[in-house]
């Protein structure tokens, strides 16, 4: 039995040396974990200040989706276009322009700002997985060429508000309802002129060829039309699935060499009075001595401003451009003053301008008058003070210069 013993003893030992150190091994290696999910990726709204350029007056902004997993930034940009487009021009002048997204790495989109000296500054937001991939996913299904173009509208829909709408979609409305209720008191006009004054001819354009829908004050929402007043309002905001504000972090990606963005200045109406009172008192006190002399600078007014009023009718009748419908600059640049030209011309030869010459006198001056009255009507009021206390009198100097010539064959 010893011998039995001592021949099974090492055995058993070494069985349980074997069993011993396979618990050991189970104990020191875990259960393999199931794989996890990607993580998700980073949202970003990159801003991109003025340019030089008359289009890019008004800033630029993209979303920048970081992959968590390579590091690589993809800029989705909205303000993409092809002027070499078949029917480009005619579709912009009918207000029916197609802008398109585009999806480039974000190193390529900032060269060109970084070669024109244009500032660019990015904001992380802070959302939670489930809206990061839902935003990512969203904007790469929108990128595909058979989605990736849209009707663009200067005010309603830009590169700014579809940026704004994206981020919206992705907090499921929130970013709408905190923005909606609050407002800075600015309006389309406002805003545009603003960014426009670094060039007179734009500014001049839009402030004369804004219709009354442009007045209208705007919330936080709608103002964010501007990419800079964009970035404003969601550093104003949060996001409820997370609690905290929607923008975690901000960095600045390339420094502002251009002149900044302008602020808004006071819309004060007196310096325009003055020069109206002055150019309309001129014209009324040299015309009964110098008539050919008023008519010879009357001429080329009116016809200016029958081309001015022929453009705010076709604006209005014959395209898109809905901000520019029933503009009540028409009352101070009428192309009734087309009407004045042949009476003027037989002015400036000496012959009496005509009976109907100075009934369409009358009724130029008039016009303005009844543009104060639709200006003070709270009714959708349009701010054109300045132009028609500027205009105003000068019709009205240009009426009592050729009341009695209009008659009369001048010697």
């Amino acid at each position: 039995m010893r011998d039995a013993a001592r021949r099974i003893a090492p055995r058993l030992i070494g069985l349980l040396l074997l069993l011993l150190a396979c618990g050991f091994a189970g104990a020191s290696t875990p259960d393999p974990a199931p794989p996890a999910d990607a993580s998700a990726p980073r949202i970003g709204v990159a801003t991109m200040q003025p340019g030089e350029i008359f289009f890019e007056r008004f800033g630029h902004n993209a979303l920048v989706v970081e992959d968590a997993s390579t590091g690589e930034r993809t800029s989705y940009n909205f303000g993409f276009f092809d002027p070499d487009e078949p029917g480009f021009i005619m579709r912009f002048v009918r207000g029916d322009m197609r802008y398109r997204l585009a999806a480039l790495p974000f190193g390529q989109d900032l060269r060109y700002y970084e070669e024109v000296g244009r500032g660019v500054s990015i904001q992380w937001l802070d959302l939670d997985d489930a809206q990061a991939r839902g935003l990512a996913e969203a904007l790469s299904a929108n990128a595909q060429p058979e989605n990736a173009y849209y009707r663009y509208d200067y005010f309603l829909d830009n590169c700014s508000t579809r940026v704004r709408d994206a981020i919206d979609a992705a907090l499921g409305g929130a970013l709408a309802r905190q923005t909606q209720g609050r407002s800075h008191g600015t309006t389309f006009r406002s805003e545009a002129v603003r960014l426009a004054s670094p060039a007179p001819w734009m500014w001049l354009g839009f402030d004369l060829g804004l219709g009354p829908l442009a007045d209208r004050p705007q919330p936080l929402w709608g103002e964010s039309f501007v990419p800079m007043r964009l970035a404003s309002a969601l550093d104003e905001v949060g996001n409820p699935a997370t609690g905290r504000p929607l923008v975690a972090s901000a960095t600045a990606l390339l420094p502002q060499r251009l002149p900044p963005e302008p602020f808004e200045a006071p819309r004060r109406w007196w310096p325009w009075a003055l020069a109206g009172i002055l150019i309309g008192a001129a014209c009324a006190l040299a015309g009964p001595r110098m008539p050919r002399t008023v008519a010879a600078i009357a001429l080329p007014f009116w016809a200016i401003c029958g081309v001015l009023g022929a453009l705010m009718l076709f604006i209005w009748f014959g395209t898109e451009h809905r901000f520019g419908w029933a503009n009540r600059n028409l009352f101070l640049l009428s192309p009734l003053c087309w009407l004045l030209l042949p009476g003027g011309i037989r002015l400036l030869r000496g012959r009496a301008a005509g009976r109907l010459f100075g009934l369409l006198l009358a009724a130029v001056a008039t016009l303005p008058v009844v543009a104060l009255f639709f200006y003070w009507l709270p009714v959708i009021p349009q701010q054109n003070l300045r132009w028609i206390v500027l205009f105003g009198p000068i019709h009205a100097g240009l009426w009592w210069a050729f009341r009695q010539s209009a008659r009369t064959r001048l010697r």
